[in-house]
């Protein structure tokens, strides 16, 4: 891994590590009862923002390995095309579960009327 990918992804899990530590250690931040629907809209957030980067760079690389697989031989075009189609959907459904997850989590998160009036009442 370069040195780029480890620094975002060290910083990814810092950022997402450090919330959690402090929702833990102190019950009096979930007094207000907004620090954990706050928590869970970031995550979701970065959730996906990771999953259609890493999916992209998967696309990316699997697109490229069929069109140098097919610039090598050219017959071998229709194998090529089928089996990248193929895999381009196995590649898209991890994102889309990514999504499906974001919006378990979501959904989660009730009306924030109904929270400030829990809160303030």
């Amino acid at each position: 891994m370069s040195k780029k990918t480890l620094t975002a992804l060290f910083s990814s899990v810092l950022v997402l590590g450090s919330a959690s530590v402090v929702l833990a250690a102190d019950p009096s931040a979930q007094a207000a009862g907004l620090s954990i629907y706050w928590a869970i809209a970031i995550a979701c957030g970065f959730g996906i923002g990771i999953a259609a980067f890493g999916t992209g760079l998967g696309m990316g690389h699997a697109i490229n390995g069929a069109l140098q697989g097919t610039a090598r031989n050219p017959e071998a075009g229709g194998k090529i095309m089928t089996t990248m189609i193929i895999g381009l959907a196995l590649i898209e459904s991890l994102c889309i579960y990514a999504l499906v997850i974001c919006f378990i989590m979501v959904f989660k998160i009730p009306d924030f009327a109904a929270v400030v009036e829990k809160v303030f009442h």
